[in-house]
């Protein structure tokens, strides 16, 4: 039997932005936009009746703001994650967005980079912040109560997923080997790549086989 489809609806008023998204969502295996809409209303209306389990929200959407959305179909269905995509950056908003439940807040400036990370990282019940939110916003204002305060990987920021790709990628795998593996598209796996490379501030390939070999990720 084939696996059931990770479903996702897009808010957003602008139609080419609406997509673009659809474009890079649908390019990854499992993954179904259901639908898309143009105002906060319609995007809880859809919530209620198709109970998603993603919703691709933009902040600034006419009839209902994105804050007010977020609060809203959080309550109408609580199985629904959420993932702000907002051209404002400012922690401050961040901090609200989180608080009202959202589990990912990605610019779109960094959509490119970013989005398909995020949606991998919430398909694996795990917070995304874009690259240029500070790691500890992660740690102060998104907690799993079934985690301790350490990540995956102590003294690290990597997410349990990014451990994950520098272990097999670290151990010569390529990104289209990895991305089988985890059953992503190998442009996830890129992006996965990029990003960890900035969040660690690597400025080579082998500095991640070096930082993998320190932390016994992989046998020297």
């Amino acid at each position: 039997m084939p696996s059931k489809p990770y479903r996702v609806v897009i808010a957003d008023d602008h139609p080419i932005v609406r997509r673009g998204i659809r474009t890079m969502l649908q390019s990854q295996p499992g993954i179904e936009v259901c639908d898309e809409v143009s105002n906060g209303i319609e995007a809880l209306h859809l919530i209620r009746s198709l109970k998603p389990d993603l919703l691709v929200l933009d902040l600034t959407m006419p009839e209902m703001d994105g804050l007010s959305v977020v609060s809203k179909a959080r309550q109408e269905s609580p199985a629904t994650d959420i993932l702000v995509l907002t051209m404002h950056f400012s922690e401050d908003l961040a901090r609200e967005v989180l608080k009202c439940g959202a589990l990912a807040y990605v610019l779109k400036s960094d959509a490119d980079t970013d989005l398909l990370v995020a949606v991998d990282h919430i398909r694996n019940h795990e917070p995304y912040f874009t690259s240029q939110l500070s790691v500890s916003m992660a740690q102060n204002f998104i907690r799993d109560p079934n985690r301790t305060s350490e990540g995956p990987l102590p003294g690290t920021p990597l997410t349990a997923r990014e451990v994950e790709v520098v272990q097999l990628l670290a151990s010569g795998k390529s990104n289209k080997e990895v991305a089988s593996q985890l059953h992503v598209s190998t442009r996830t796996i890129e992006s996965h790549r990029n990003h960890i490379m900035h969040k660690m501030e690597f400025a080579s390939f082998s500095d991640l086989v070096r930082f993998a070999v320190r932390n016994n990720l992989i046998e020297p």
